[in-house]
């Protein structure tokens, strides 16, 4: 059997990182072999191009062939997985309308794309930002599909925030589970460690020797350095992060497609669980379950969580509403 795979913005950073992964078995295993779709705008043809020839001197065993096309059409072909990095990214002076509308106008088109051209059971996975909303747009324009095969990647956010406790409590990261991102993929989000476990022992404790005050230390430097990571790295690096960003989006569909021993995080459609409006596409704790990704129910929440998950789904329904002002949804 060979899995076909779309990626969008196959020339950029993110897509060249993602390829060689992927051809090397790191998404689908060390049997499962894969034809890639690399779909880019005229303007990243090249660099597609470039490293499709890269991906055929890579000589990959898991490789059978690598088609690279500016035309969605021909790049959703057949597409078991969908992975939509390319995205418009916010300029100097440009107004958050403004952004929206410009991805508006790409993730719709993708969107009727894969409903029209696509494997019958795609799974989409959409890492350009907003994520969350153009997932929705995306999913809004794929007639005739499920929007629950369309999903967002906060998966990124939640390796973070797995990694920011393991450095706090000296511990491997392996040990730490159960830290959920709810709401949007923005600063707003929400890195729950309420039900947090390292080494299968609740957290807190472990927490309040190091640092004191955990309620503080959350408010005042967990939540903002997970959420503020990706400028952080920005700052430091001189560019956005590639190559942590697809290791996540390869953790999300590798989970997706073989299912979680434990919660993780995605951004998929919400049906009203815990309050958030129906529709829109949230940050929520998972498992995946039969190629299915299910919402863990039943969490109690605290006033802190339930303030901070309210902050972020009101920013989601702001964007749904000013794309729905723009008549794209």
């Amino acid at each position: 059997m060979t899995t076909t795979i779309t990626i969008t913005g196959a020339g950029g950073q993110i897509g060249y990182a993602l390829l060689f992964r992927i051809a090397a078995g790191d998404l689908l295993g060390p049997d499962e072999k894969v034809r890639f779709r690399l779909l880019e705008i005229p303007q990243g043809l090249a660099a597609a191009e470039g490293a499709a020839l890269e991906l055929q001197d890579g000589a990959f065993g898991l490789l059978q062939h690598v088609e690279v096309t500016d035309d969605p059409a021909v790049g959703f072909d057949g597409a078991d997985l969908a992975l939509l990095v390319g995205a418009r990214p916010r300029g100097p002076g440009m107004e958050r309308a403004d952004l929206l509308a410009a991805n508006a106008g790409i993730f719709g088109p993708q969107g009727a794309a894969i409903a029209a051209n696509a494997a019958s059971g795609v799974r989409v996975t959409v890492v350009g930002n907003p994520a969350n909303t153009n997932a929705l747009i995306a999913a809004a324009s794929a007639e005739g599909l499920p929007a629950e095969r369309f999903t967002a990647l906060t998966r990124l956010d939640e390796n973070r925030a797995r990694a920011q406790l393991a450095l706090t409590l000296g511990t491997p990261v392996e040990t730490v589970r159960r830290v959920p991102i709810w709401g949007n993929h923005s600063a707003t989000q929400f890195p729950d460690i309420s039900h947090a476990t390292v080494g299968g022992e609740p957290v807190a404790a472990a927490l309040e020797q190091i640092v004191g005050d955990v309620p503080a230390w959350l408010d005042q430097t967990f939540i903002p350095r997970v959420a503020k990571r990706g400028a952080e790295i920005i700052e430091v690096r001189g560019s956005s992060s590639v190559a942590s960003a697809a290791n996540a989006a390869i953790d999300h569909v590798r989970d997706w497609v073989h299912g979680t021993e434990d919660w993780t995080s995605a951004g998929v459609v919400s049906h009203g669980e815990y309050g958030v409006p129906e529709g829109l596409i949230s940050s929520f704790p998972v498992r995946s379950v039969d190629g299915e990704w299910q919402i863990v129910e039943g969490l109690e929440l605290s006033d802190f969580a339930r303030g901070r998950i309210d902050a972020s789904v009101a920013e989601l329904v702001e964007e749904r509403e000013a794309v729905r002002s723009l008549g794209m949804l």
